[in-house]
């Protein structure tokens, strides 16, 4: 399942496949992009194949997308992730790239939500009981394998899949899931969205903005690394032709 995608610009999270090849973006009249490896129409549905296998897809009703783009979205070079305490010292990084890679998340997502949920301890343990990096309850932690929830690579591996399985429940709509990663999938269906609590709010809101954040900063970088080499060009002195 791929996971749709909007501009950062727009304050919501940008959830990019990762590819070594050009891929293509479905635009929806909702602003939302699809980044997707090929598309077929099927009668009234276009299929969004995800990657060149044809055995992971999406089907969006074909009036709903409004264009095909090339999806251009840079590599860019990533932010330094906060360092974290614990019995153990992993990295961080390595770890979040890991899970981002076998659940096709973008890794600063999964940092944001880590920096939300536990501000980056392996050994946090909040007043309901959830506990490690990407804060799990016990019964949500057993459900998934963890044996060890202060174990930072089965933690980020659970907590990670357990993100994408809400992002597909919600048809890809990361508010809803960030939702309901903090107040449950109970509380969003009650209310049909995110609830009316200020926690709640705030949390999904605090992540949007580091993800925001480290996304802009990364643009912030690569515009600067690029000034240097065309400075250098505009002061290297014109060559006349001998003759």
């Amino acid at each position: 399942m791929r996971l749709i995608r909007k501009s950062v610009m727009l304050a919501v999270v940008a959830l990019a496949a990762m590819s070594l090849h050009a891929r293509e973006n479905a635009v929806l009249r909702t602003g939302f992009t699809i980044s997707h490896d090929h598309h077929q129409q099927i009668g009234t549905m276009t299929r969004l194949f995800l990657s060149k296998a044809d055995d992971e897809y999406v089907d969006v009703e074909t009036e709903k997308i409004v264009s095909f783009e090339p999806d251009e979205t840079p590599v860019a070079a990533p932010v330094p992730a906060r360092q974290f305490t614990g019995p153990s010292s992993p990295d961080l990084n390595q770890i979040v790239d890991k899970a981002a890679r076998e659940n096709q998340l973008d890794s600063d997502f999964i940092h944001a939500l880590i920096l939300a949920e536990s501000d980056g301890k392996t050994n946090a343990v909040s007043r309901k009981g959830a506990q490690g990096l990407m804060q799990l309850m016990p019964d949500t932690a057993a459900k998934l394998g963890v044996k060890n929830s202060f174990d930072a690579n089965e933690n980020v591996a659970a907590g990670s899949k357990y993100i994408r399985e809400l992002l597909a429940r919600y048809n890809n709509d990361p508010v809803r899931a960030l939702a309901a990663y903090n107040a449950g999938a109970g509380r969003v269906q009650q209310y049909n969205g995110v609830p009316p609590y200020r926690e709640t709010r705030a949390y999904v809101a605090k992540i949007i903005r580091e993800f925001n954040r480290r996304k802009l900063e990364q643009e912030r970088l690569a515009k600067a690394s690029k000034k240097p080499a065309k400075v250098a060009a505009a002061k290297r002195p014109a060559t006349r032709d001998s003759n």
